[in-house]
């Protein structure tokens, strides 16, 4: 039985909604197992496919938060699990908005042949007196059961003073239907100039009819909805579901991700997806890193080498040490911030919002004035013309392709970005970064790898290079100085050998040394050689020339005789001078800013070109003065960097970008996220950002003039001239055609090249 909430005096609550019962023993019994009532409806398959403690949260309105599903008050939508999960079933109400639309439909066709067969194909089927009975048994389904959700949705409008799209078609349905079957059970209200062949017309169809194309438009919507969702379902599906663990004593197993902890060492055989983060203890290999870079070049990995979940390995076997697990994970950590900025809010949402404040009751009060302009001056019988009227402003009115048109650009245009390396914190970032003019980089690990590299060796008095650099990385296999690391590597790279070195000793400020087997070995500066009275002329003219290309110059005295030089260097990354260029040419200036000596950041600019300035020796404090400077003489500022001294800059920027192979405080920062930490990515960004705020306004420019140039025509303003009207059934149609339109418009920013 139906039961009326206002009156009821017995109420329960389950999964977030209040339900009204007739009597204290229905209460009881619903309270006792809600299951057993609910298994059918949207709500309770949603709440059974959502996991524990998950919070509801609105598509289109992140700021609404429920414990359970439900429709949100706002936009009448459906609530949605906030927290992203792998499973690719349909969405319930998808499901049972399907079940609706298929019965609608089956029982729509008939409605229209019998309805409208007369007048468009001169087939009079059933008798005059028959058929509004025939009509009514037939759309009385379609109405009461297949747009009960729309009623429920417009009633919630109206007692939230919330009007949207719902508010129409309840209103507008509802008219049709109502009018319908006082016309059909009480004809006698009705004056005699209604009537028709001796009837009185009803419009069961244009309510019947109504009612299966929204259904249609909100099945079509749903589906598209659920295609922005497969963005973080393949994300979620990059992580392996179990990992092959190294016990204590050796012997390996398979067991579920869940069970692994910090700590714990893992095998990763060839060609499968490293389960968690951490760092190689044994093996080498390269790792498919596409999944955070973007890039397909295989990266290799080694000793030391961190790895991530979710990519893959090559053809080596490895040894890893788990250092991040669960929701701690590089791959959680990028589900979450696309998630996030899927339900976040673009600044020029606010101008969407503004105008469906105003738009519902405009329409309501153009529905109307159409009604009595109708029903005042128009063309017998007038009371049909002017309800028709009214309903077709009312339907073609709903401002559902409105109220997509940002939102969906944002949720495609953020899943687009996490596959290829660009991760979005929220839309303002992605509207600011579009409108940015002026770009400041740091220099390390952005403009150049971040990891110091030997790139020269100068030897005299008859030692090889390989001599030298043996012994010179065995001395500084001691240091820690930030080159020392370089030198090491080179050697473990060309498989040197290395002393044991005895009396090491530190000499501030210019060099290091110690005893390898018989062999006094010392590295340093100038002044180092001066200290030990070795005679470094004979290479200073080559140490020259490697420190003003950027390069950091030890000599190395053996036994006090002058041996050679080392030359190590932080190489300017591959692509930087071509993504500098496109950076220009989508109208940024770039400039540099450096924590580095000026000739080093001179070197790097050089190599490089094509930079507007280079600002050199700045510290954190420096870089976010900077940055306020620019802003204040107008300019639209976005800084990339990837290092805790970046963050102040990062923050004071109008967008900051953190390149992903950098410090949490840096990420953290930042408004975009790039996952392989060079410009390119960069370019990827500011591509996505053009695309996806370009693809908001087409959406907001074509639900603009579809509501311009609709309204008018449903209210009959071509009628005096042309003599055209709009029928309810073809308002609905292209109110479903609108929202498509901008559904599809939004797809296609999953099939744009960054």
């Amino acid at each position: 039985m139906t039961v009326d909430p206002a009156t009821a005096k017995h109420h329960a609550e389950h999964g977030g909604a209040m339900f009204h019962f007739c009597s204290a023993g229905c209460a009881a019994k619903f309270t006792a197992d809600p299951g057993k009532y609910l298994a059918d409806t949207p709500a309770s398959m949603a709440a059974a496919a959502a996991p524990a403690g998950a919070i509801w949260t609105c598509p289109m309105h992140s700021q609404i938060r429920r414990d359970g599903p439900g429709s949100c008050p706002i936009c009448g939508m459906a609530l949605e699990p906030e927290a992203p999960s792998l499973d690719d079933a349909p969405n319930p109400e998808l499901i049972d908005f399907t079940r609706r639309l298929w019965v609608s439909t089956i029982l729509a066709i008939p409605l229209l042949i019998v309805s409208m067969g007369a007048d468009l194909f001169g087939l009079r089927l059933l008798d005059p007196a028959v058929s509004p009975w025939v009509q009514f048994a037939l759309a009385a389904p379609i109405v009461v059961w297949g747009g009960w959700p729309f009623f429920q949705r417009g009633w919630t409008s109206l007692v939230t003073r919330q009007l949207n799209m719902f508010t129409l078609i309840a209103i507008g349905v509802g008219a049709a239907f109502i009018y319908s079957l006082v016309a059909t059970f009480a004809p006698g209200l009705f004056p005699a100039a209604v009537r028709m062949h001796g009837m009185v017309p009803v419009y069961y169809e244009a309510a019947g009819v109504v009612v299966t194309l929204v259904l249609l438009g909100q099945v079509l919507e749903l589906r598209a909805r659920a295609a922005t969702g497969k963005a973080i379902r393949a994300l979620l599906g990059l992580a392996p579901k179990t990992a092959r663990r190294i016990a204590a004593d050796g012997s390996e197993a398979e067991v579920p991700l869940a069970e692994i902890a910090p700590g714990d060492r893992l095998r990763v055989r060839p060609g499968e997806a490293v389960p968690v983060d951490g760092t190689v203890v044994e093996g080498r290999s390269a790792v498919d890193e596409a999944m955070l870079t973007g890039e397909p070049a295989p990266v290799p990995k080694a000793t030391g080498d961190t790895v991530t979940g979710g990519t893959v390995n090559g053809t080596g076997s490895l040894v890893m040490t788990a250092v991040a697990v669960g929701s701690d994970t590089m791959l959680a950590r990028i589900v979450r911030m696309v998630a996030e900025a899927q339900r976040s809010r673009a600044p020029v949402q606010a101008v969407a919002d503004r105008i469906s404040g105003w738009f519902v009751p405009l329409v309501i009060a153009i529905a109307i004035a159409a009604f009595v302009v109708w029903y005042a001056a128009g063309p017998e019988p007038r009371l049909s013309h002017a309800l028709l009227n009214a309903i077709a402003v009312l339907i073609i009115a709903c401002p559902c392709a409105l109220g997509l048109a940002t939102p969906m650009s944002i949720m495609v245009g953020t899943g687009r970005g996490a596959h290829a390396g660009v991760l979005i914190k929220n839309a303002e970032a992605l509207q600011a970064f579009e409108k940015v003019d002026t770009l400041l980089i740091d220099k390390t690990g952005t403009l150049t790898e971040g990891k110091p590299k030997l790139v020269g060796i100068e030897t005299v008095g008859g030692i090889s290079e390989d001599d030298l650099l043996a012994l010179v990385a065995a001395v500084e296999a001691r240091s820690e100085h930030p080159l020392a690391h370089a030198l090491v590597t080179a050697a473990a790279d060309r498989k040197l050998v290395l002393g044991d070195p005895q009396d090491f000793a530190v000499q501030v400020g210019m060099g290091v040394s110690a005893t390898i087997g018989a062999r006094t070995v010392v590295v340093g500066n100038a002044a180092q050689m001066a200290r030990v009275d070795v005679d470094a002329g004979l290479l200073q003219e080559p140490a020259d020339t490697r420190s003003r290309a950027g390069a950091g110059v030890m000599f190395a005295a053996i036994d006090g005789k002058l041996a050679g030089l080392v030359a190590v260097a932080d190489p300017v990354r591959a692509n930087a001078r071509g993504a500098i260029e496109a950076l220009r040419r989508s109208g940024l200036k770039v400039i540099m800013l450096t924590g580095d000596n000026p000739a080093t950041a001179n070197a790097v600019a050089a190599m490089i070109g094509g930079l507007d300035g280079v600002h050199a020796a700045m510290k954190p404090e420096d870089k976010a003065r900077m940055v306020g400077e620019f802003k204040a003489a107008g300019a639209r500022v976005a800084m990339a960097g990837d290092g805790i001294n970046d963050a102040p800059a990062l923050a004071a920027a109008d967008v900051g970008l953190a390149m992903g192979t950098g410090t949490d405080v840096a990420i953290e920062s930042a408004g975009i996220t790039l996952t392989r930490g060079d410009l390119a990515a960069v370019v990827r960004a500011r591509h996505l950002a053009k695309a996806t705020m370009a693809n908001i306004r087409q959406n907001l420019f074509f639900s603009f003039v579809f509501n311009g140039v609709g309204v008018p025509v449903a209210a009959g303003v071509l009628y005096p001239s042309l003599g055209i009207l709009m029928s309810p059934m073809f308002a609905g149609a292209a109110m479903a055609l609108s929202s498509l339109t901008v559904v599809l418009n939004a797809l296609r920013l999953n099939r744009i090249k960054l």
